[in-house]
């Protein structure tokens, strides 16, 4: 079953939403990254949770819009029926324009530490993916692996009560991310993704280095990819 909402809800709570998770998101990954932070070195553990709590966060203030935050589950909610199909490009442009402007706050939030950092052409891997070994099909597989668990965790999971469930979203993605997040340091989320590759490519980052677009459509193909058969599937089992 659809639920009826205007699309000004939807861009609004989406790019909103979408926005604080990659902020929180991105923000981790910066405390670990760069010199002269409280949380420099962290590791990997210390980045799963944090990115494991920014989606909660994200979701819960998303709530309004049923809190997507992701074309991958849009699209899997789409297939799956509870989502109006023209309703996806709107739920979609929130999304990117929200991991775009998350991307800017983490950066304008480690200005200082972004123009100290000793290696500033190093600094991508702060706000987009880059994979461990560069090949496209398998890095691809990966993506679509670790989407395919997200989003059929939350297709055949009925809605309930709205904090439990992006709790529990939550630690799907921390599990992701401790257990398969190793080869390409899962997107599972297009706007994740692109949104903060396109603002590396536009802020005025000192020495920062390539966007890397000949890789950068590999989170975005992967994760729709893993989120349509996760939700075929359900359409298939239930």
């Amino acid at each position: 079953m659809t639920v009826e909402m205007s699309a000004g809800t939807i861009f609004f709570w989406e790019t909103f939403g979408t926005a604080i998770l990659i902020l929180l998101g991105t923000g981790v990954v910066a405390n670990h990254v760069l010199q002269r932070t409280n949380g420099n070195g962290g590791g990997p553990l210390f980045i799963n949770i944090g990115w494991g709590f920014a989606v909660f966060t994200g979701a819960s203030i998303a709530n309004p819009s049923g809190a997507h935050l992701n074309p991958a589950v849009t699209l899997g909610l789409a297939i799956k029926g509870s989502t109006k199909w023209a309703d996806v490009p709107i739920y979609f442009a929130g999304q990117m324009l929200g991991g775009f402007i998350g991307a800017v706050l983490c950066w304008l939030t480690y200005k200082l530490q972004f123009d100290k950092h000793d290696n500033p052409s190093g600094t991508l891997g702060i706000f987009s993916t880059i994979p461990q070994i560069r090949n496209t099909v398998w890095n691809l597989v990966t993506e679509i692996i670790g989407t395919f668990v997200l989003v059929g965790w939350i297709v055949f999971n009925p809605p309930g009560n709205a904090a439990l469930s992006y709790a529990g979203v939550a630690f799907v993605v921390l599990v992701i991310g401790t257990s398969l997040g190793g080869p390409t340091g899962y997107a599972i989320n297009p706007a994740r993704d692109l949104g903060p590759r396109i603002a590396y490519a536009l802020l005025p980052i000192r020495g920062k280095g390539s966007p890397q677009w000949g890789y950068s459509w590999i989170p975005v193909v992967g994760p729709l990819v893993g989120g349509t058969l996760a939700a075929l599937l359900y359409k298939v089992a239930v």
